[in-house]
């Protein structure tokens, strides 16, 4: 049995060690926002948390997660009201919405490291999750956004 701490909570597992984490968040701890895109950590579709830093799921390891802190996009905020995921929903990102968990996941790591990004930080921080729709305008508008609310949640 392996025990891992996946948003605030822990969950013993029958796994193998060298399972992709995401596999054991969707499959065995029932978490299904993790997405799969690609399986070879070049869509982001599939990233989430480990420790607080943007990790790509498909391609880290159930070891590699036991003792650290997981979190999903279950787990970005208990009401659904993270700023990233609110200004998701004001700019109309999602077309299919396939990607959205992973490019939210990663948004919220940039936000955390840079309160006012610019667009040049924008399109580093993102450049490895793709958006098959194509929404990339609204996903910088919608990180813009997610800056403005955040800034105004801290005063």
């Amino acid at each position: 049995m392996i025990t891992l701490n996946v948003n605030q909570k822990q969950y013993q597992i029958d796994a193998d060690p060298n399972m992709p984490l995401l596999w054991a968040i969707r499959d065995i701890i029932g978490l299904t926002g993790t997405k799969y895109g690609c399986g070879v950590a070049q869509c982001g579709a599939c990233t989430i948390h480990l420790n607080g830093e943007a990790v790509r799921s498909c391609v880290t390891k159930v070891s590699r997660a036991v003792g650290q802190q997981v979190t999903t996009i279950e787990g970005l905020s208990k009401a659904n009201d993270h700023p990233a995921q609110l200004a998701w929903n004001e700019a109309n990102v999602p077309q299919c919405g396939y990607c959205h968990s992973g490019q939210i996941m990663s948004a919220a790591v940039l936000l955390r490291e840079k309160a006012n990004p610019t667009d040049a930080d924008i399109d580093a921080a993102m450049a490895g999750n793709i958006c098959r729709c194509g929404t990339y305008q609204r996903i910088r508008e919608a990180i813009h956004l997610a800056a403005k609310l955040q800034k105004e949640g801290a005063k």
